[in-house]
């Protein structure tokens, strides 16, 4: 019975494959006739240099918030494990 409900739904997938419109959701699409076109600015080194230090910046502060948020929670779990140690034995029978 499973099999045959496998091959009817590949059945069914195959039947359906030649009714989508192929790629029809990609921006531009693939055709060489429809090709897109950005108009963005030119970047000058100075403005690349800029952005390259906000970035840097950025990934500077990410990484403080993350490296604080973790010993934020290690010392609160630290001083949980401390303050019921005894509760925490007598619960695994130590």
């Amino acid at each position: 019975m499973a099999i045959q409900a496998m091959n009817i739904s590949i059945k069914n997938n195959n039947l359906m494959r030649s009714k989508r419109d192929k790629f029809k959701r990609t921006l531009g699409g693939y055709s060489k006739a429809n090709k897109t076109e950005f108009n963005l600015p030119e970047a000058t080194p100075q403005i690349l240099r800029e952005i390259k230090e906000r970035l840097q910046e950025e990934r500077r502060l990410t990484t403080l918030k993350v490296i604080a948020l973790a010993l934020i929670i290690s010392v609160g779990l630290l001083y949980f494990l401390m303050n019921n140690s005894n509760e925490i034995r007598e619960l695994f029978w130590f």
